[in-house]
């Protein structure tokens, strides 16, 4: 196992003379959302930035950002990390574009809420529905030490007012890109959480990105399976001390 790395990195290339797959079977094609038809729906509200930020300034102020005062953040500007996150921000010839890019525009990366002091927003884990831009409610009750725990231990994780966690759907990406699809996942995972840490900083917000994580335990938190869906990475967000 101490060159599974290795091993997949020089697996996974592509070369002139490798084939690059056998071409695509669109019956087979795996659902590109995933939705909780009978959970309770939170719609997210609008929301406008009351002093919207240069992306100049916003990339000068970024840090990763570990110790938080514990206040709540509006559901309206969880809504809008969210959505720069990772949401739709237009329609063209039938297919939904998001606000990060994907390779072949297959989208295999879900968002979850462990929502610790939101305000209007119980707390609890949410499933992030893209096309209707609203939550399902996945289970209530204070998570913060359960999160916490999962991600190692780390404090900041009890004391941030929400931690996305970004899991990935792997078929949706190997449908087209069969192994190499898992270097393709990652990237698109570290495209949204690079749009979580900017947006955030527009709203005076801070961020810190997790991948040391107990991926079995974060995987029971928000209830995938850790075989076709799984954890790649999260986020903890809140107010700075």
């Amino acid at each position: 196992m101490s060159d599974v790395g290795d091993r997949f990195q020089a697996e996974t290339k592509y070369a002139p003379d490798k084939a690059m797959g056998s071409g695509l079977h669109w019956k087979e094609r795996p659902e590109p959302y995933k939705s909780y038809p009978d959970n309770v729906k939170i719609v997210l509200p609008a929301f406008d930035p009351s002093r919207p930020m240069s992306l100049d300034r916003a990339l000068d102020e970024r840090r990763s950002i570990r110790k938080y005062n514990g206040e709540p953040i509006s559901l309206g500007q969880l809504g809008y990390l969210i959505w720069a996150s990772t949401g739709i921000h237009r329609a063209d010839h039938g297919y939904e574009f998001r606000t990060a890019p994907s390779a072949g525009a297959l989208y295999p990366i879900e968002t979850y809420i462990v929502a610790n002091a939101v305000r209007k927003l119980e707390p609890g884990v949410y499933h992030y529905a893209i096309r209707n831009h609203e939550l399902e409610q996945l289970k209530t009750g204070d998570m913060r030490d359960a999160i916490a725990a999962a991600a190692l231990g780390q404090g900041m994780c009890a004391a941030a007012s929400t931690v996305f966690v970004w899991t990935a759907v792997f078929p949706r990406s190997k449908w087209k890109y069969d192994q190499r699809a898992y270097r393709y996942i990652y990237l698109d995972a570290g495209h949204i959480a690079q749009n979580l840490a900017l947006a955030a900083v527009s709203l005076g917000l801070g961020t810190c990105q997790i991948g040391a994580l107990f991926d079995d335990e974060v995987n029971k938190i928000v209830a995938v399976d850790g075989v076709e869906e799984s954890v790649v990475y999260m986020s903890a967000v809140g107010m700075p001390a």
